[in-house]
């Protein structure tokens, strides 16, 4: 009788356990990561788009919402981005991104190869650069205060 009463407390507190929250509040979810372009030749570095994070993105991740509008964030964190690097000289070289104080810097990137770099970055203007390539003039590359939800794409965080 007691390992019944027991038993029978056990699957009341466990059920109990259960109940959660009446309400669940959506909150917007994470952008996807912006992609950036990045070439490095002889003439010089190309960084294409130019401007990101100033209004919705041009292109969505997946196709079946591309008439539908992109829900925008109100936040102030950093942006998620990934430079995408074509190194098309023959020396092997870093990409550096400079704004101020901020310093950032790539892998070395063998010639003639891809190379992929990950950072977060903030609202600002800032300056793309080869590294070792003295005769690589930089380019510029402005990030908005503008971040979408990737709430609309399935299977996106």
């Amino acid at each position: 009788m007691a390992a019944l009463a027991a038993l029978a407390a056990g699957a009341a507190a466990l059920s109990a356990v259960g109940c959660g929250a009446e309400s669940h509040p959506n909150e917007a979810r994470p952008q996807s990561p912006t992609r950036v372009s990045v070439t490095i030749s002889e003439n010089g570095v190309i960084v294409q788009p130019a401007t990101i994070a100033v209004g919705p993105e041009k292109s969505q991740q997946i196709p079946q919402n591309q008439d539908h509008p992109q829900p925008v964030r109100k936040t102030r964190e950093p942006l998620d981005v990934v430079f995408v690097i074509a190194n098309q000289t023959d020396h092997g070289t870093r990409v550096e991104v400079r704004s101020g104080a901020t310093k950032l810097s790539s892998a070395k990137i063998p010639p003639r190869s891809p190379g992929t770099f990950s950072t977060k970055l903030e609202t600002a203007s800032y300056t793309i650069a080869a590294a070792g390539v003295s005769s690589q003039p930089t380019t510029k590359l402005v990030v908005g205060p503008v971040r979408t939800s990737s709430e609309n794409d399935v299977l996106l965080p």
